[in-house]
């Protein structure tokens, strides 16, 4: 299932994912390209920043992306990425690289996680959605970016992109190869450099540009929240529990 709802829309509509999203089969290992997005490139995917008290940015530390919302103005991470984090002392960057903000800085103003992910972090529930906002801005961060779908219950074995921040780069790198089913749970994807960092990046299929063109089936996160080595990454298969916290997401979200 893949849901899509566009900025005027007002209910959300599902296909099958099969119609968008090709089975292919890739090397064990895929190349990583370091420093794939230069400037203006890679737009729906950002670093989050924690946020000083006087409003400034301090060191990036985890992944997110723009999903398609008809508000325009949600982002996808994995939820441990919010542990010890509030509202309004996070800052999501799309597009940044070597100290460039191409689209801006943009503040996050609510999260929304998963009840069995707060109350007992559990991995499957690993993924969180992020609102939000900038100070004056006339346009949503989605009318700025684009925006990924979203799909549900993806088989493994899709091919699929994955770019993301690691903590010691000031710039993502990006990695093509197939998500492999490690628990009928969970996706495996094999590619290195995937540090800590990385932790939130989306698993897109049948991906464009990273500019709104493809189906999120994952984030990394989930089992050991993400992986304990930077060769190997997990992410959670996304359900009808993230289906439904997207819908109280877009709730959420304004009107």
């Amino acid at each position: 299932m893949r849901l899509r709802l566009g900025r005027s829309a007002v209910v959300a509509t599902a296909v099958s994912v099969a119609a968008v999203v090709g089975v292919a089969l890739s090397p064990p290992m895929g190349t990583v390209n370091a420093e794939t997005a230069a400037y203006g490139q890679a737009s729906t995917i950002g670093a989050l920043f924690s946020v000083g008290p006087s409003g400034e940015l301090g060191s990036h530390f985890c992944t997110a992306s723009v999903v398609d919302s008809p508000a325009g103005d949600l982002i996808l991470t994995a939820a441990h990425c919010m542990a010890g984090h509030t509202p309004g002392e996070v800052a999501f960057v799309p597009g940044y690289a070597k100290g460039q903000e191409p689209y801006g800085v943009w503040t996050v103003t609510q999260i929304i996680e998963d009840q069995e992910w707060t109350s007992s972090g559990d991995p499957d529930d690993d993924f969180a959605f992020l609102v939000v906002r900038q100070t004056g801005a006339k346009e949503a961060i989605e009318d700025l970016t684009g925006g990924e779908a979203i799909g549900i219950d993806v088989s493994a074995g899709q091919r699929v992109e994955v770019a993301g921040y690691p903590d010691i780069a000031d710039a993502p790198i990006s990695c093509a190869n197939t998500a492999l089913q490690f628990s009928p749970t969970q996706y495996e994807f094999d590619c290195g450099g995937f540090t800590d960092g990385t932790s939130g990046s989306p698993l897109l299929a049948a991906a464009g540009p990273f500019r709104g063109a493809g189906t999120v089936i994952g984030v990394i996160g989930g089992y050991e929240q993400g992986g304990d080595t930077p060769a190997v990454s997990y992410a959670a298969q996304f359900s009808t529990r993230l289906a439904a916290l997207y819908r109280t997401a877009l709730a959420a979200a304004r009107p």
